[in-house]
Formats: structure tokens, sequence, C-alpha cells
């Protein structure tokens, strides 16, 4: 087992604190089914692979895969980008990088930036090989603002305003715990390239075998006319919690 990156240089009043989630999307990347289908995805001979986490939080996820890139990828060259709506993650994630550096004697992936924006907004099309999500899913009757005014009004605001507006960012998904993800999702042909793969984390409210049905059958067409046809498996679970799985990794790709 890979060990986990340390974040006791962070403090979490405005981001989000590693829990359950993050862990399993770090146990799935670097189980023996995930490692060998990326390394078969990606083999050698073929172009470096560009890595976007979109909602990098305390940089966690982005660190692992860099520290340990020979070992989930097979091949020590990978391009890594982080974005996330909060500048609190923005400056967090590079630090953790900074303070998990690869295994002696072991070459690592290349982090690059991590940028305060929406989702993959700045990206150009087509351009991201493997795209990673711990959306806010939890349901909620509405989703926070994310207009630089409402980043502008936080200056008027408490402290703890500021940080419960933050913190609001990481979980609260709107209606299903689906409003962020369901924008990622129509989006998802522009984003990803030819070989592209995203790893997705949905819990049980968010009905992700209708999710997944969706992806299979050309359901997220950003036009409304019909999207491209995905294929979709679940690669990862929490497991059962009164006969109910709780939280699970799905792997769409081309």
């Amino acid at each position: 087992m890979l060990p986990t990156p340390t974040t006791a240089h962070l403090t979490f009043t405005h981001i989000y604190n590693p829990s359950e989630d993050t862990y399993l999307l770090l146990d799935t990347l670097s189980s023996p089914s995930q490692t060998t289908f990326l390394s078969q995805h990606f083999p050698p001979h073929t172009p470096t692979p560009f890595v976007l986490e979109i909602g990098s939080g305390s940089g966690i996820i982005t660190s692992f895969i860099t520290s340990h890139a020979l070992t989930i990828f097979s091949r020590p060259d990978l391009l890594l980008l982080t974005t996330d709506i909060s500048h609190h993650a923005s400056l967090a994630t590079p630090t953790t990088v900074l303070h998990n550096p690869p295994p002696p004697n072991c070459s690592s992936g290349l982090f690059l930036d991590s940028l305060t924006t929406d989702l993959s907004s700045p990206m150009r099309r087509g351009v991201v090989d493997v795209l990673i999500f711990n959306p806010p899913y939890v349901p909620t009757d509405t989703i926070p603002f994310t207009s630089s005014t409402a980043f502008s009004n936080l200056s008027t605001r408490s402290s703890f305003d500021e940080e419960s507006y933050y913190l609001e960012l990481t979980y609260a998904g709107g209606e299903d715990g689906m409003g962020t993800t369901n924008r990622l999702l129509e989006g998802l042909d522009e984003t990803l390239s030819p070989r592209g793969v995203l790893y997705l984390l949905l819990c049980a409210q968010n009905k992700p075998e209708q999710v997944a049905e969706r992806l299979r059958t050309g359901g997220y067409g950003g036009d409304g006319s019909g999207g491209p046809l995905w294929k979709v498996e679940k690669v990862g679970s929490s497991g059962l919690r009164a006969g109910w799985e709780v939280l699970g990794i799905w792997r769409v790709w081309r």
C-alpha cells in the first residue's frame, strides 16, 4: 500500500479536510486493477499524459499521483494541473505537493500549477487525458454563488461567515447533489482528449446508476440534442452501510 500524503502543514478553516471520499480515491487509483488499466491505456511510447484534478482542496490526491506516478502509471512523465474555485485551495495544493516528495531514487510526475477557476474553464478543448473530480456531492437546497461579486462581498463579512462560505463550496451539490457534477459532465466531451479518462466520485444520493446510464446512452449533450456514448464502470466502493453503498468511484472513458 502506498503511503498517504501528509497534510500536517495545513489548517482546514477554509479548505476540505481529507475524509473517506478522499481516501477512497487514493485507494482506487493505486489499486492493481486501475494501475493495470492506466499503464495499458497510456503505454510508455505514447505522448506524456496530462492529468487535471478539479476541486483539489488540500492537494492530497494530486500530491499522491505526482509522487507515485511510476507506480500508478508505470511511467513518471506525467504533467499535473489542478483547479479549485477557492483560492485557499489553490495555495494549499502546491504546498502539499512540496511536502510530499517522491520515494528515494524514484522519479515523480511534474506538478505544473494550481489555478483558481471554475471546473476546467481555462483548458483548451480536448487536452485532458486523466480528469479526477471529487465534487460537492451532498444534496442541498441551493449551491453557493461562485461569481466574482460573491467573493468580493466576503471582505465585508466576519471571518466565521467567510469560513462557512468556503466550506459550503466543498460539499453543497444542489438537487440530488448533482448541480456541479452535471455541469462537468455536460462539457466532458470538450474537456477530455480522445484517449481521456474521468475518475468521478458519486454518493448513493446522486443516483449513480442513473448517471452512468445517462452517460452510456448519450444523455449528456450540452446542446440538448444528445451527446457522445461513454463507457462507464464502477471501479471503487466504500462498501455497504445499513444495506446501502455510500460512495463509489466511476471510471468514464470513450
